[in-house]
């Protein structure tokens, strides 16, 4: 079945041409008639003034919307601005439970030490990756019997959470938190999932993790730390939270469930485009405005050549014939974007 896109690219580059043809010919035939009939010349100075006059009026309903369209798209951006910012401060907060977590002592002992002396170059995204074959690393780390009940991927899982680039290896010392995140590793948490293990582990598997993943020793005060974080991420859901497995099969559903998808769906508002439709419609605006408006008036002030004042008129007649026939297509690329 042909691509609907590919059609509708294809009846706007025929248009495009047709268009071109009418101009050409339109240029050709007036050329004929003024060379042929004699006051031809009177006529057009004559219909130049209307002609100016549809273009002018035209030009501005044109200049308005596209006015009005630049300040609608403005008034958009400061409002995903605004969402996205109370979504990145949750984010925030997310990696900032996770940095407590990653350094705290609820792992088994040598687990760390084995991680960062023989894995410090390996990273989570690799591991899940590992089918493409671009780390060996992984496939090392694949096919090693670990020995510390399983808890080297869920390692690697909230040491992702940590970066802010899916290139970086290892954790700076101060963590980093960007006014915006970067696409790269917003597409990797989301690819792969981040946090979801988590949840697992502690939702439905925490029985079998119970001996190697030590929750009581969170220091009192970092336990304090992730509930106000918690709540402060989300009241309803967090408030009367008590620090156990159950808080963070709930704290980890909501990361990957909730926060991660609405920060990637309100970072590609903001990283979107200027719609097509703007474009298309500025290309009309400076075409009536400069062979509508602007060349009739000045070929009546200057006494141009009349060729200029045919070539004005056949290119405005040819555009609104594009315009006519084609603007629907860009109206349903718009609607449908």
């Amino acid at each position: 079945m042909i691509n609907k896109s590919l059609l509708k690219d294809w009846y706007s580059t025929i248009a495009f041409v047709i268009s071109g043809i009418i101009c050409i010919v339109l240029i050709f035939l007036l050329y004929n008639k003024y060379q042929d009939t004699r006051g031809f010349e009177e006529t057009l100075k004559k219909t130049a003034t209307i002609f100016i006059g549809i273009s002018g009026f035209l030009s501005a309903i044109l200049m308005v919307f596209l006015a009005a369209s630049a300040m609608r798209q403005k008034l958009y951006k400061t409002k995903i601005i605004h969402k996205i910012s109370k979504t990145t401060q949750k984010m925030h907060n997310f990696r900032n439970i996770a940095e407590i977590l990653f350094h705290s002592n609820i792992w088994l002992p040598g687990l760390k030490d084995y991680m960062e002396k023989d894995y410090a170059d390996l990273s989570y995204f690799e591991v899940k990756e590992f089918y493409k074959g671009k780390s060996k690393l992984a496939i090392e780390f694949l096919q090693e019997t670990h020995h510390f009940g399983e808890t080297e991927n869920l390692y690697l899982e909230l040491k992702s959470l940590l970066m802010t680039n899916p290139k970086e290896k290892h954790i700076p010392e101060t963590l980093n938190y960007p006014i915006f995140y970067d696409n790269s590793i917003l597409e990797k948490w989301l690819e792969h999932k981040c946090g979801s293990g988590l949840w697992y582990v502690f939702g439905y598997k925490f029985g079998n993790y119970k001996e190697s993943l030590n929750l009581e020793a969170v220091f009192e005060r970092h336990r304090e730390k992730i509930l106000t974080l918690a709540n402060t991420i989300n009241p309803d859901m967090f408030e009367d939270s008590s620090f156990n497995e159950v808080f963070f099969s709930k704290l980890w559903e909501h990361l990957t469930k909730d926060v991660m998808p609405k920060l990637s769906q309100f970072q590609s508002y903001i990283d979107r485009k200027t719609p097509q439709l703007i474009y298309y419609l500025y290309i009309v605006f400076l075409l009536l405005t400069i062979f509508g408006v602007l060349l009739p008036i000045t070929y009546l002030m200057l006494s141009f050549s009349v060729v200029t004042l045919i070539i004005g008129f056949s290119i405005v007649l040819s555009t609104i014939f594009y315009v006519a026939v084609t603007f629907h297509i860009f109206l349903s690329k718009e609607v449908n974007r």
